[in-house]
């Protein structure tokens, strides 16, 4: 079973910034879409940010300006994400993910890390 495997969690103040990484074990395809998700205590899980090879970013319109998900290759090792301008909004457990648009089956998460922001 693949898993993804989030790091930089932490804990921040409101304003402050942190950079979450996730280390990805497979070859990236072009069908493949990576991306960034969060849950915040008793919510559901939700987008935050998503990225192809061949395409531009997306996020979602609460992160939009703030945070920043890199650029992926196919032998990428680990993605990133950005986040700048942290509010207590944002705390939440962030969790990447994998997932092919044509291969089913091919859908794989981190264990997430924790992000906290407050003062």
């Amino acid at each position: 079973q693949v898993q993804l495997v989030e790091s930089g969690g932490g804990s921040v103040q409101p304003g402050g910034s942190l950079t979450l990484s996730c280390d990805v074990p497979l070859v990236i395809l072009e069908s493949d879409v990576f991306g960034w998700y969060r849950e915040a205590p008793g919510k559901q899980r939700e987008f935050v940010a998503s990225i192809t090879i061949d395409g531009g970013p997306t996020y979602a319109d609460a992160v939009k300006g703030r945070f920043t998900i890199s650029r992926i290759k196919n032998d990428a090792r680990t993605e990133d994400l950005k986040m700048r301008r942290l509010t207590p909004g944002d705390t939440a457990v962030y969790y990447c993910n994998l997932l092919n648009t044509i291969l089913s089956g091919r859908n794989y998460w981190g264990q997430g890390t924790q992000v906290t922001v407050s003062s």
